[in-house]
């Protein structure tokens, strides 16, 4: 919700979808690799009982807390002021005086720029 309570424009809804797309994307990767640096060698090396047990069991626990804290930084760094900005009917853009900033022909601007 916006600061004045109306909704939300189609431009910040799809922000919100990318950043949160990109939350999961990029903690996935990030987990699956720290898994991989942890339990990968338990998994190709003949270890003994105990060392693969504990690389296992320490991949599958760093995975998932790497995963959680990775969307949650990245959803904390993306301010609701990064949206982009609802432009009411009463809003004029400064350099051509008309609302939304469209000049009063299309293909031609104003004479102030």
């Amino acid at each position: 919700m916006t600061g004045y309570g109306g909704r939300r424009t189609q431009a910040q809804r799809d922000a919100i979808t990318v950043e949160i797309g990109y939350a999961l994307l990029s903690a996935a990767f990030a987990a699956a690799v720290l898994f991989g640096a942890v339990a990968g060698p338990a998994l190709l090396f003949q270890l003994p009982d105990t060392v693969e047990k504990v690389l296992l069991r320490a991949g599958l626990l760093a995975a998932p807390v790497l995963f959680l804290a990775r969307v949650v930084s990245v959803l904390i760094r993306f301010p609701e002021r990064r949206l982009p900005e609802r432009r009411g009917v009463g809003h004029t853009d400064g350099d051509t005086g008309r609302p939304g900033g469209q000049p009063s022909q299309p293909g031609r601007t104003s004479p102030d720029s």
